[in-house]
């Protein structure tokens, strides 16, 4: 079975820092928001070397998204940074009206997702988002898994013409996808090739795919693990062929099992080839205050539950 190394453990927040420093560097036509949390969201550097290019809008999300959608029309490609919460809950309409509604070419991006935002409790953290995004028409939905990810996909969502949700987090988690990856928008990432199950899983949970597939492996369980970095597009095809080859399969996200990676896996298996699945996620519940190990342990968002969950719906095959 193929094995990966954590290189060392990094935030993907400061994935999304890099990679907006790279594109300062590189698209003139790029432009940074920010509604007062330049340090949360890793944009000190974009703002050092061009500050004739960042907005400092303070806490004033709604007008964030206003001033990206007009930024388009002049041909620039504006980057809105706040908290998931914030970026979504709190200012969809005008994301819905200003930006989906006539297709405008913003990225929304969205740092401190999920439980893992820990000790500022369940008033900052956000389960619904990505059902949020994935609803509106014409926007891109991507959650990648670590700090090397995260910043080929900041980079690569720049040419990218249209809305994206780029969705990342706060804690340090482990960094193992290779440092200069080409990041493909809507392509699944084939981790371990499998026979017995398949699991797919998206942003933080990935590292725990392959933990589980490990434990499986000693187990007898032959695992297939699919990173799905982008959850609209979906890649269908991908899904399909390995539960071809698998016959059951598990979806693993930080997020409710409501409106999420697990909810778009189900569609394209009810509608293309019935399939046993499990959900690994969180049960309509919102978060509560504690450290992300914690929180990750009592929501059921880690290795151990996917190793249950595969051993559940290995049994349904």
């Amino acid at each position: 079975m193929k094995t990966y190394i954590n290189t060392g453990s990094k935030d993907t927040r400061s994935g999304f820092g890099a990679g907006l420093t790279e594109l300062g560097k590189t698209n003139e036509n790029v432009v940074a928001l920010c509604a007062d949390l330049i340090g949360s969201l890793k944009m000190d550097e974009f703002k050092a070397n061009h500050p004739e290019r960042f907005f400092q809008v303070g806490i004033a999300e709604a007008n964030m998204i206003g001033l990206a959608a007009g930024m388009t029309i002049g041909g620039k490609i504006p980057f809105t940074g706040t908290f998931a919460n914030f970026s979504t809950g709190r200012v969809y309409d005008q994301i819905r009206q200003s930006v989906a509604y006539s297709g405008k070419n913003v990225k929304i991006c969205a740092s401190h997702a999920g439980l893992t935002l820990g000790e500022d409790g369940a008033t900052h953290q956000i389960l619904e988002d990505i059902g949020l995004m994935k609803m509106l028409p014409g926007m891109v939905v991507i959650n990648p898994c670590d700090f090397n990810q995260t910043k080929a996909a900041t980079i690569a969502i720049a040419d990218h013409d249209g809305p994206v949700y780029l969705r990342f987090g706060r804690p340090k988690v482990a960094n193992f996808t290779p440092e200069n990856q080409t990041f493909e928008i809507g392509k699944a990432v084939h981790l371990i090739e499998g026979t017995d199950v398949t699991i797919v899983a998206t942003g933080h949970l990935v590292w725990e795919a392959l933990e589980a597939a490990k434990e499986l492996n000693e187990k007898g369980i032959s695992a297939e693990v699919i990173n799905i970095h982008t959850i609209k597009p979906l890649d269908k095809k991908a899904i399909l062929d390995s539960v071809g080859k698998t016959g059951c399969i598990v979806t693993a996200e930080e997020h409710n099992y409501l409106g999420g990676l697990g909810e778009s896996v189900a569609r394209v298996l009810a509608t293309n080839k019935p399939t046993p699945q499990e959900f690994v996620a969180t049960n309509d519940t919102f978060g509560e205050s504690g450290t992300p190990a914690q929180l990750m342990e009592k929501y059921g968002l880690n290795a151990d539950a996917i190793v249950k969950a595969t051993e559940r719906v290995i049994k349904r095959k």
